[in-house]
């Protein structure tokens, strides 16, 4: 399978020397969730403005769906919608409205059963005849990604598709992108919720500082950058790490009656065989015995931690 967009050795300097991009390559493939994470400044909306055509890169090059963005531009941005972060919208526009007009914008013919299908699977039908200015932000920003879908683009971009609304409509945000993404739309989103692209994403970016640090599969980037935790339960609570243990690293809770044993998965060793054989050297009897997988949270922020 061919990539829908292909960014290669891309690369952005503003007029003031600031460097936003630095030599990304990237490709994205069709039906995909893909979520860009990285703190701000790191380069998400200047690399979504420039696949879009709104930005110049400085150098690099770009295709979507097998088409230039500079010398097919009519083609790639006929392809995508783009539902910006600032919430642009007419305040005296009717949301019908809007959308056809948007539809219209793009040379396609009306066709107001689309239209309205649309605002269906956004919850926006009964707000049809309303003016922007009325609706809850959570609800123009509905009406922004209506906008972006008017012209049945082939990928969407979302930057920061949930910002400053209440937790009960991002998770009714995320239904929404996922019934895009099993109809066939390739979505790529940027956010600051690392739970957002852990629970939606099929892949995982990171960007700072205008480079992009890793790509991967959201469940192969966790199993190669995350490591796992050992909490070993005792039946009795001890007052401090026995010296025979100390080598492990382990960690005790407050109360005594834990010990946590942090261990990298990638490695040919884990190392807990020892360890298990040590505490039963130590005299300490085990209760119970669970792990846990490094968040999403806690890569990026190695990541963007070690990296200059």
């Amino acid at each position: 399978m061919k990539p829908i967009i292909s960014v290669s050795d891309l690369c952005k300097t503003y007029s003031d020397g600031h460097v936003a991009l630095k030599r990304v390559d990237l490709d994205i493939m069709p039906g995909e969730i893909l979520a860009l994470l990285g703190p701000n400044g790191a380069g998400k909306t200047t690399l979504i403005s420039i696949i879009c055509g709104i930005v110049s890169a400085s150098s690099g090059s770009v295709s979507v769906g097998g088409h230039d963005i500079v010398s097919g531009y009519r083609s790639t941005r006929a392809m995508i919608g783009l539902v910006p972060q600032e919430l642009t919208l007419g305040a005296f526009d009717r949301v019908r409205n809007t959308v056809s007009f948007s539809r219209g914008l793009f040379g396609k013919k009306p066709d107001p059963a689309y239209v309205e299908q649309v605002l269906r699977d956004l919850s926006l039908f009964d707000k049809k005849d309303s003016e922007v200015r009325i609706l809850s932000g959570g609800m123009k920003r509905r009406v922004l990604i209506a906008k972006a879908l008017s012209h049945e683009p082939r990928i969407l971009f979302l930057d920061e598709p949930t910002a400053g609304v209440d937790v009960e409509l991002r998770q009714d945000m995320w239904q929404i992108i996922r019934r895009l993404r099993d109809s066939g739309v390739t979505i790529i989103l940027t956010t600051h919720y690392i739970d957002e692209a852990e629970e939606i994403a099929d892949r995982v970016g990171v960007i700072n500082n205008g480079e992009l640090l890793v790509v991967d599969d959201k469940l192969e980037l966790m199993r190669k950058l995350g490591k796992k935790e050992l909490h070993i339960e005792l039946r009795e609570p001890i007052t401090r790490i026995p010296d025979s243990l100390v080598r492990h690293g382990l960690v005790s809770s407050s109360d005594g009656r834990e010990v946590t044993y942090t261990y990298d998965i990638r490695s040919e060793s884990t190392g807990i065989t020892d360890l298990l054989q040590d505490l039963k050297s130590a005299g300490l009897t085990l209760k119970d015995l669970n792990t846990a997988q490094s968040s999403l949270e806690e890569i990026f922020v190695n990541l963007v931690k070690n990296k200059p």
